[in-house]
């Protein structure tokens, strides 16, 4: 069955919020690290936020820090993307993705995660 899937995107003005969701099956999802990455047209997939499923050790890029929150449900297998104060900047792709079990967080990059969404498009208007 599907591994990863996102959802919440949509389009808003400067300054409005969105949350993202991003469901996961039981076997995917504990003891390893979801992170939220973004890509706009013409620019590499950079991470923005990611949390270690089973504990409370978020992460975040430092473009968001104090705007996005991420956080869990592990009952649900889901990790939410709470995003405010969105930028024209946030305008991108994001996608969830996940680690192999027990591979933590650290570095955010896309090589290191095996297992992504299908993306869900995020566009802030000025």
């Amino acid at each position: 069955q599907v591994q990863l899937v996102e959802s919440g995107g949509g389009q808003v003005q400067a300054g409005g919020s969105l949350r993202l969701a991003c469901a996961g099956s039981t076997n995917t999802y504990s003891n390893r690290c979801i992170t939220w990455f973004r890509q706009a047209p013409g620019k590499e997939r950079d991470g923005v936020a990611g949390i270690y499923t089973g504990t409370v050790s978020p992460y975040y890029a430092d473009s968001v820090k104090g705007r996005f929150t991420i956080s869990q449900d592990n009952a649900k297998s889901t990790v939410y993307l709470q995003m405010n104060s969105l930028k024209p900047e946030d305008t991108a792709m994001y996608f969830c993705a996940a680690t192999i079990e027990f591979q933590g967080c650290a570095p955010m990059n896309p090589t290191r995660y095996s297992r992504w969404g299908q993306g869900t498009q995020v566009t802030v208007s000025s």
